[in-house]
């Protein structure tokens, strides 16, 4: 059993990287507040919510770079205050709408650089680095899942249902903010030049190996599109089938979906083979689904296939993410492992403007419509991923080693069509 202060070390900074999440999925069963009982317009809080992902991705790309400079401490412990003063600022929705689009740019920012720096800190206070990735998953999706429902209930059974979910995250994010104050430091500071993390060499190889651009990159999007049109598209479309409980509905929606995804990953991992593509195209198929199901559920009104699709968009969310981290693992060498998670993280969120984008062609179509379209676009991506699925197979000795610029290498197994896989650093 692990000892009572190496666990104390630990659970302040699983809180931080909770309380990062939390304050991220706060603002979904918010989203139906402003929507059914302040009758904001669709668009405008569509932009509102894609507002974090222009926060968020900044604060990835920056986090580990300075976490690595400056230490893990000193990157976490700014971001928990911003996202304490991004949650007060929400607070103020009901005075200035615009309060709204300042906060979701700075909780994107805070949750970028907490869930990069932050999880880095989790996993190096663990004895074990598979116990560690474990800890940083969990205390990730956790947050994400509780942020939502707690928002949805407080909004839907207490006062001021866009003020008071707000002020308790805020709370929360300082409590933590002091409860980090002790945990000890993993990265000692250094002093180096911010070029070099940042350098576009491993994400110009990254970008220029075949089965990354073939295989990993089509099904990329479908990781958070899958997401968020469980969580942020369809509970304010059935609003009216829970007319007393939209909140409370949403957030039970979103805990849903993070559940499954988070619970569907072992299974990815029994799925994943170094050879073929099946547990991404099994993750497709998933999300195709679960699309063709949304589609079901905006035609008929219902409520409970929106429960049906967020179990199917689920599990399709947490089996692409983890499938698409296991082939970058294959591909990358060690040296460049972070840039190109990093630029897979990058395209996934891509899917975090999928609502925006369903709801600005909403006058053009319906949403059953749009929905089904956007399942013929993931069917016409798994035609493309599958008939690319054993080509360009890496090499398994790139999982244990970099290789030097300039030396070849030959591929495990020959892959279909004679076709050689290129390494990443050519």
């Amino acid at each position: 059993m692990p000892s009572s202060p190496a666990v104390l070390r630990r659970l302040p900074a699983a809180a931080a990287v909770s309380t990062a999440g939390w304050g991220a999925n706060q603002f979904t069963p918010l989203a139906v507040v402003y929507r059914t009982e302040q009758h904001w317009p669709a668009v405008p809080v569509a932009v509102m919510f894609t507002m974090y992902l222009l926060g968020l991705l900044p604060g990835l790309l920056l986090g580990g770079p300075a976490a690595d400079r400056l230490g893990r401490r000193r990157v976490v412990r700014p971001a928990l205050a911003l996202s304490a003063a991004a949650s007060a600022l929400l607070a103020a929705a009901a005075v200035s709408q615009s309060a709204v689009y300042v906060s979701r740019l700075a909780t994107g920012a805070a949750a970028g650089l907490v869930l990069t720096a932050g999880t880095t800190w989790l996993r190096e206070l663990s004895a074990q680095p598979a116990a560690g990735a474990r800890r940083a998953t969990y205390a990730t999706g956790g947050g994400f899942a509780a942020g939502a429902l707690t928002a949805g209930v407080l909004a839907e059974w207490l006062p001021h249902p866009t003020v008071l979910p707000c002020l308790v995250h805020s709370l929360l994010a300082v409590l933590v903010l002091a409860a980090t104050r002790r945990v000890p430091e993993t990265a000692p500071s250094r002093r180096g030049a911010w070029v070099e993390p940042l350098s576009a060499g491993p994400y110009r190889a990254a970008v220029s190996h075949p089965r990354f651009v073939r295989v990993v990159l089509p099904a990329s999007p479908a990781v958070f599109t899958a997401s968020t049109v469980a969580y942020v598209v369809l509970p304010p479309l059935v609003a009216d089938r829970v007319p007393d409980h939209a909140p409370v509905f949403s957030g039970l929606v979103t805990a849903l979906t993070l559940a499954v995804g988070i619970a569907v990953q072992p299974l990815a991992d029994r799925l994943d083979h170094a050879h073929s593509a099946r547990a991404t195209l099994t993750a497709m198929v998933a999300v195709i689904g679960g699309l063709l199901v949304s589609a079901g559920a905006a035609y008929l009104d219902s409520a409970r296939l929106v429960l049906a699709a967020a179990v199917l968009l689920g599990a399709g969310y947490g089996l692409t993410l983890s499938s698409g981290l296991r082939e970058i693992e294959r591909l990358a060498p060690p040296k460049a492992r972070p840039s190109a998670a990093s630029l897979y993280h990058g395209a996934a969120y891509s899917g975090f403007l999928t609502p925006l984008l369903l709801a600005v062609t909403a006058g053009a179509a319906s949403y059953p419509a749009l929905l089904t379209g956007l399942a013929a676009v993931g069917l016409l991506c798994l035609v493309f991923t599958a008939r690319y699925s054993r080509r360009h197979l890496p090499d398994g000795g790139a999982m244990c080693r970099a290789v030097e610029p300039g030396r070849s290498r030959n591929t495990v197994g020959a892959p279909l069509g004679g076709e050689e896989s290129r390494p990443w650093d050519e």
